[in-house]
């Protein structure tokens, strides 16, 4: 069944692959943040109501971790009270709402895989305003909440796992995280699988969208290199407890797709869409 979609935020690293794939799918209106400034209430709702589309996919986010302690307020006007505005749209024409967050609403504390039914405990505002942004989104009726992690992938994307690709290649030493675990997210997977959720009318709610596993980003690091045939890349492993970084970041914060499977949705594994990624044409 074909639908009419808007996805806003579309210039972004998952904004752009999103439209692009669910273009092959349906009916999708792109606007990115210069032609829809999702901060401005009332240009959101005008554009909700006017066009009327079927399902509204959020791609937009404030992503600065740590410019979001200088700037709160930019942090909360994108990612929460901005959902909030899309949230009571999307529920006067009864439209899907579906809205991105992150790994970073938990501690990162547990050395275990984390469900949705996990308790949250943000660190740091960036956190916090992707958590108030997650309960907004759960204010309209029809509404899918995937958080996403280490997001890397897209024609224009500069994520840390490009960074460190491109250090391994130009056979520069590499620094990486040897302590903090995580879940990546390959954003051609995570434009799959929200099209499939939308597809399928599979049950609204929250969904961890990572691909299957976890590791460390020193790890990462050296997957990359084998995949790259650089057996000598210069990979420094680094303490987190070594970095200056001003906002708060989970340790290990492994997620489980177990949900996302149950509904039908199976994630590749982390090691196959780097691979993909790496090896794409």
């Amino acid at each position: 069944m074909r639908r009419l979609v808007l996805v806003l935020g579309a210039a972004g690293q998952l904004g752009e692959v999103m439209t692009e794939h669910l273009a092959s799918h349906h009916e999708v209106l792109a606007r990115t943040r210069a032609e829809l400034d999702v901060t401005d209430v009332r240009a959101v709702r005008d554009a909700i109501a006017s066009l009327c589309p079927d399902v509204i996919v959020n791609c937009s986010a404030y992503t600065k971790v740590d410019d979001a302690e200088r700037d709160p307020l930019q942090a909360l006007s994108v990612n929460a009270l901005a959902v909030r505005t899309m949230a009571r749209a999307a529920a006067e024409i009864d439209a899907t709402l579906v809205h991105y967050s992150t790994d970073f609403v938990f501690a990162g504390t547990e050395q275990r895989e984390l469900t949705e039914e996990d308790p949250p405990n943000p660190g740091g505002m960036y956190a916090l305003t992707k958590l108030l942004g997650e309960w907004h989104a759960a204010d309209a009726p029809r509404h899918y909440v995937l958080r996403v992690e280490s997001l890397f992938g897209g024609p224009s994307a500069r994520s840390s796992v490009d960074k460190l690709l491109d250090g391994i290649v130009a056979g520069r030493e590499v620094r990486a995280f040897c302590d903090r675990t995580v879940s990546p997210s390959f954003v051609f997977d995570v434009a799959q699988a929200t099209s499939a959720l939308i597809e399928r009318n599979a049950p609204f709610g929250l969904y961890h969208c990572v691909n299957t596993g976890w590791t460390t980003w020193s790890a990462l690091a050296r997957e990359l290199a084998r995949i790259v045939d650089s057996p000598d890349a210069q990979i420094v492993d680094v303490p987190m407890k070594d970095a200056a970084l001003l906002a708060n970041r989970p340790q290990y914060a492994a997620l489980s797709n177990a949900k996302l499977t149950a509904a039908g949705i199976p994630m590749p594994t982390w090691q196959d869409a780097l691979a993909r990624y790496v090896k794409r044409p």
